[in-house]
């Protein structure tokens, strides 16, 4: 299974910043150390074209984005500091979104350490998401003629309002978000189907209405599946304000991948939002979805070659 990450991920925020941009590195040290990735498994991605970039966002927003000449309320509103290493992450974390799509289509499953930016909008970033991923993937494959059809899987526990506004007008794209009621964005945005939930919201209500809720996104055919895994639904975490453990969110994992896999559509996962007051906890969840994909991934494998072998 290929999952793409560069050291490149890494951007200097600053001292005491509430997103742990450490995350995405000391993720990938550990799926490596203890063999759930292969060294060949996971590969490094160069900046994402332009062309790519722009089939998403304005041309106004990215040129003063490069040039560091966005405005203090835009600075405000993206909730990081500008850096060239800012920009160039944002470069790099956007084409691993692109890159395990294509490869997602041609076996089935890839992922980003990195990625599931749903809160950037064409003309700005906003909740510290620069770039919209999903959404230039999603045009990009469309683009190229890869994929028609589009579902987004969005599990952070916050909503996608970027994602859902970007595809508001386009029935191509269905966009899923099931998030907290009271949680940030204060404003919600309409996707194709939104659940709120309360706050406190457990594993089993949730995973319940997980299950109930994917049906009807398969039933959209969607020729792939973004899937964004957010950590942040962790009881644990200090934007979250619901309360699922770290084994309801592995089995949240399994719902969706085995939904997507069983159905024969291929599934990229990004790792999305995750802010624990313990940092090990988030890179644990994050962890987990690319170990639940990577046994999935080699159960499907196991079977289409029994498969072939008794046919």
């Amino acid at each position: 299974m290929q999952v793409f990450y560069s050291p490149g991920y890494y951007a200097d925020l600053g001292e005491g910043h509430v997103f742990p941009i450490r995350k995405f590195e000391r993720a990938a040290e550990i799926l490596l150390r203890e063999g759930t990735l292969a060294p060949d498994e996971v590969i490094a991605p160069q900046p994402a074209a332009l062309a790519d970039v722009l089939l998403v966002h304005t041309e106004d927003y990215v040129t003063r984005l490069r040039a560091g000449a966005l405005t203090e309320r835009e600075i405000r509103r993206l909730g990081l500091p500008w850096s060239k290493s800012l920009v160039r992450r944002s470069f790099l974390a956007l084409s691993g979104s692109i890159n395990a799509a294509r490869v997602a289509l041609r076996e089935g499953i890839a992922a980003n350490l990195a990625g599931g930016t749903h809160h950037s909008f064409a003309d700005r970033g906003e909740g510290f998401c620069v770039f919209n991923d999903v959404a230039v993937a999603t045009r990009v494959l469309r683009r190229d003629g890869l994929a028609s059809r589009v579902a987004v899987v969005d599990c952070d526990v916050h909503q996608g309002n970027g994602t859902a506004t970007i595809f508001e007008n386009d029935a191509s794209v269905f966009t899923f978000s099931m998030h907290g009621a009271k949680n940030y964005p204060l404003f919600k945005a309409h996707s194709t189907r939104d659940i709120e939930l309360a706050d406190g919201t457990t594993d089993e209500i949730y995973l319940e209405i997980l299950e109930r809720e994917l049906p009807p996104i398969f039933a959209h055919l969607p020729d792939i599946v973004f899937y964004l895994a957010g950590a942040d639904p962790f009881a644990g975490d200090k934007l979250g304000r619901l309360a699922l453990t770290i084994p309801g969110l592995r089995r949240r994992d399994e719902i969706v991948i085995r939904a997507c896999l069983s159905r024969d559509i291929p599934v990229v996962t990004t790792m999305s939002g995750g802010y624990g007051t313990r940092i090990e906890d988030t890179v644990e969840i994050h962890c987990n979805t690319i170990r639940a994909a990577k046994e999935m991934h080699n159960e499907k494998s196991k079977m289409q070659s029994f498969e072939t072998a008794k046919g």
